[in-house]
């Protein structure tokens, strides 16, 4: 391979002009889903210096269509709206400051979608640095997980969502990044960039808790660094905690970094819900705009639907790790059945498709034998946990196939590897031990299962499918 093209900036300025390409394509494109409206109101109230607020009345105007909202249970502002605490708020500070200094007018989104292909470009060389990090004499495993991460086409065209996922990758990233990088360099310094990175995650996304906790638990009994772990778990606390006595201080009880836990619990429990996220039943708790009291209504309820048939417990929890690892054709289905990329020819739109959704097929499928055979070390230890802590919340709480990206950079290591290794560590493994058989059977299972879940999807939507490829598609009007 040329040299050139084994540098990871190198290959960081070919994946931020990829990036950009369809950044400025879609420059005059607005927001076209429920998070995105709601991370722009809370942006444009915090550049605005009214607070951490959302649905002032202009907003409820646009959305009273839709919603019928619920004023009586809240102190209600109209100028400002009202006091939330139901989404984490590091990525709407994050819009926010870029509003600050480009205003909110009608350019203010192009400006997000350009910083957050800077954002998204950086996972490359970030994915080059912890592979060396997990495997220090295997570049060229670094150089292709690099690669596959500036080509993966979700990733790529991901910045021009307002999503808290643009800032809760990369953020995820420098997190396990800095443990490994403490793990080797244990000075006080590495420990407090570690807990301060978590604690940043945490309040873009409070899924990665439960990873921040066993973090420290591996810091303190895997690599036997208890002053680190504490170190880390102090850091992490000190960052979290005033955003938590903020929620609780508002709605008068403990509350978390986030209270969307009883809506998500609802949305992914209701019996017309198959355990993903459903356009209709979604619509349910949004009127009630008292945080606390949808919250608790949210979760009521979610454990009124799993005592009134606890026989569906499992099988959602089958369906949402079934569309945990499903193809990424959710959002390509949105916003082309709602005539938001216009009409597409046929064989355009399948051409289309197949570039989206093979990759992740490709890079998942290939990553499975790595991660079951390759010999285990403290640092790898650190990606599993990850991995589970990640994967779990969602297989019990609420699924879509978009949260698996968060995983790409580190199923690309694993697929590099595989896809350096050749057969010889296989055939070494499988040779070596009975363990080594079971390891490899399970990594054909995995695999088999994943290609039975792709098909099983593909057969479910077969009607859908047919639709948006008919003459009409762009104008069949699916809901998210």
């Amino acid at each position: 391979m040329n040299s050139r093209m084994t540098s990871p900036w190198l290959i960081f300025l070919i994946s931020l002009f990829l990036r950009l390409v369809p950044v400025l394509l879609t420059r005059s494109l607005g927001i076209g889903l429920d998070d995105m409206f709601q991370y722009d109101m809370l942006g444009r109230s915090l550049a605005n210096g009214n607070g951490y607020r959302w649905y002032a009345y202009e907003d409820l105007q646009r959305l009273e269509p839709y919603v019928d909202f619920d004023l009586s249970s809240v102190d209600y502002d109209p100028n400002r709206g009202v006091l939330t605490s139901f989404r984490a708020p590091l990525y709407p500070a994050f819009i926010g400051l870029i509003y600050s200094i480009t205003g909110v007018g009608a350019t203010r989104f192009i400006v997000v979608r350009l910083v957050q292909a800077v954002l998204s470009a950086l996972l490359v060389p970030l994915t080059f640095y912890l592979s060396l990090r997990l495997f220090p004499e295997k570049k060229l495993v670094a150089v292709i997980a690099a690669w596959i991460v500036a080509l993966y086409p979700m990733l790529i065209i991901y910045p021009i969502g307002l999503a808290t996922e643009n800032l809760f990758f990369l953020l995820v990233l420098i997190s396990l990044l800095l443990l490994l990088k403490a793990a080797d360099d244990p000075r006080p310094k590495n420990f407090v960039l570690s807990g301060l990175f978590l604690g940043l995650a945490a309040l873009t996304r409070s899924v990665v808790l439960p990873f921040a906790g066993l973090a420290v638990l591996w810091m303190w009994i895997i690599l036997k660094q208890k002053r680190g772990a504490i170190i880390i778990a102090i850091t992490f606390l000190v960052l979290v905690t005033p955003w938590i006595v903020r929620n609780s201080l508002l709605h008068n009880k403990l509350t978390g970094i986030e209270s969307s836990m009883g809506y998500n619990l609802y949305v992914g429990y209701h019996p017309e819900s198959d355990g993903s996220f459903t356009y209709g039943v979604s619509l349910d708790l949004i009127s009630i705009l008292d945080d606390a009291d949808r919250d608790y209504l949210g979760m009521t309820k979610a454990l009124e639907f799993i005592q009134a048939d606890p026989t569906r417990f499992f099988p959602l929890a089958l369906n949402r790790l079934g569309f945990f690892f499903g193809l990424e054709k959710r959002a390509i289905m949105y916003f082309y059945s709602n005539d938001l990329l216009g009409y597409i020819p046929r064989l355009q739109l399948l051409a289309i498709t197949t570039v989206l959704l093979l990759p992740f097929v490709f890079v998942s499928v290939s990553a499975v034998p790595s991660l079951v055979i390759t010999h285990y070390h403290s640092h790898l230890t650190l990606i599993y946990l990850f991995l589970v802590a990640y994967i779990v919340p969602h297989v019990f709480i609420l699924s879509e196939d978009r949260f698996h990206l968060a995983i790409v950079p580190y199923l690309a290591i694993f697929s590099a590897k595989t896809l350096t290794a050749g057969w010889a560590p296989f055939t070494s493994r499988w040779q070596a031990s009975v363990s080594g058989k079971l390891l490899i059977a399970s990594a054909i299972l995995v695999s088999f299962l994943l290609l039975v879940n792709w098909g099983f999807e593909l057969g479910r939507d077969t009607d859908k499918i047919a639709a948006l490829l008919g003459p009409n598609g762009n104008q069949t009007y699916y809901p998210y």
